[in-house]
Parts: C-alpha cells; structure tokens; sequence
C-alpha cells in the first residue's frame, strides 16, 4: 500500500495529531500505511468542531464521512485522499464499517456543548474512539483477521482519552465545554461557572486527581493486558509508556490546571516508543 494518498494522510497525521504520527513510526513497514490512514481520518473527524462555525457544518462533513465508508457518497469521493486513503486501507483489510460508523456517531458529541454526564458516558464515549483505533490498528497488523485485544484496547483507549483531556483541560473549558465527566467534578463541590472563568479550587484540584488516579489504573490494566496479547500485535499499543510519561508530567505540573501541558520533545518520545517495543516483541 502506497502512493499520493498515503503521503498525504501521512502529512496530515504528522501536523494534526503529532503522538499517533509517531506511535506509527515504531509500526512493521507494511502495516504503517493503513495504520496512519486510519489515524488521518479519526484525525479528521475529531477536529471538524475547530474547522466549521456551528453544529450543523459539523453534522454535515460528519455524514460526508458515514457515506463516503458505506459508499453511498456523493460527489469525487476518491478524489479526497485522505478518503482515498482509507477506503483502500476498508477493501484491504476488510475492516468493520460498523466500527467507524460507531466512531463517527460518538464524534457528534463533540459538536455541542453538552456536558459529559457521568464516568459510564465517558469510557462508552473513549471506547467508541480511542478504543476503537487501537483495536482496528492491531486487525491491520494481524493482516485483517479478527483479533481480540479487547481489554488491551477498551482500558489503553479510555486511559488516553483521560489523560488527553486532562492535558486539553484548559483549552476546552475556554471553548464553554466540559468533557471530563460531570458527575465526579460535581460531587467535589465544582461549579460550571468556576471552570468557564478559568477559576482554581480545592474541589476541582481534587476532582482532577481523581481522574488522573482513575487514568493511572486504566494504563496498568492496559499493560498487563498487552502483555498476554501474541507480540505481532503488541507495536499498536506502543504509546503506553509516551502516556504514562505525560500523565506523570501532568500531576507535577497540576499546580495550574488551565496551563498549557507540558511534554517530552519528539526523539524523547520515540525513544520512549523504540525503547518499548523492542522490550515486547
């Protein structure tokens, strides 16, 4: 698998989600392509919020998506290569459209300011997502068989996605959204207007750490999930130890909780993610 299509999706990985671009880097040669094609739609969708004026430009380009995987799509859709690009990655691997339909439906979320209500939403929401790719990431190592990494995919997934929001916590209450769940801010004694004025309290300091606790038992359970899974399809869960190091930036830095997050230069990560894999072959 090559060609213009790739490179594109490959470029567009690398500027708009810089930590999968490199979690592909440490991937076998052949598998590389369709991993980062998959990475350059999710990529896509995860940022039509920042791109378009409203929900419903959002809700659009979101169903450009959903018909452009069933092939009910309108227009050159070939012409798109990013679209390209994955839809020769579906036909080559036989993925499950299902899965990426289900991804796409849980990405409208992202469009309304709706808070995220409670723990259960939210790891059904990083499920449908973040699981997700690393469960289709290693099909495409296993050469499109099913494979089962269920609990290696389910708890590395919902522990990226509380760590990613707790490093974008600033950013994303400056947009009027709260996206880590509720119910746990709540019961801390925080307040949506504190979050939207960008106000520090012992409530939400506690509620934060709470949820890096809960982000920290994810990425345990992840590694001793992936450690049982056969070693060709270990290398799509080498972001690990990259999250483990950010999550521990972020309790050391968590003094300002709006702050922008600190991280590791790039060669730090991909040593981290070289160092990884070559330890779980």
């Amino acid at each position: 698998m090559a060609g213009e299509s790739f490179d594109f999706a490959a470029q567009a990985l690398r500027q708009g989600d810089r930590d999968r671009y490199l979690a592909t880097l440490v991937l076998p040669a052949a598998a590389r392509p369709g991993v980062t094609a998959l990475y350059a739609f999710n990529t896509d969708i995860a940022t039509v919020r920042d791109r378009v004026s409203g929900p419903q430009p959002g809700e659009i380009r979101l169903q450009w998506w959903s018909d452009a995987i069933t092939g009910q799509g309108h227009g050159a859709v070939q012409q798109n290569p990013l679209a390209a690009s994955l839809l020769e990655t579906l036909e080559r691997y036989q993925l499950p459209t299902g899965t990426l339909l289900r991804l796409i439906g849980a990405r409208r979320f992202d469009l309304y300011d709706d808070p995220m209500p409670d723990l259960e939403t939210f790891e059904g929401y990083a499920g449908e997502t973040a699981s997700t790719l690393f469960q289709l990431a290693a099909m495409i190592l296993n050469e499109g068989e099913p494979v089962e990494p269920g609990d290696a995919a389910g708890h590395l997934g919902v522990g990226q996605a509380m760590i990613g929001h707790l490093r974008a916590f600033g950013f994303v209450s400056a947009q009027g959204r709260i996206m880590l769940p509720w119910s746990i801010l709540e019961a801390n004694g925080v307040r949506e207007e504190e979050i939207f004025a960008g106000q520090e309290s012992e409530g939400l300091h506690a509620a934060l750490s709470q949820i890096a606790e809960l982000a920290r038992d994810h990425l345990d359970k992840a590694r001793l999930a992936i450690a049982q899974l056969p070693s060709p399809l270990r290398p799509a869960f080498a972001v690990l130890p990259v999250l483990e190091a950010q999550l521990e930036l972020w309790q050391k830095q968590s003094t300002n909780l709006y702050a922008a997050p600190q991280d590791d230069a790039d060669w730090r990560k991909i040593a981290r993610l070289t160092w990884w894999t070559l330890q779980n072959r």
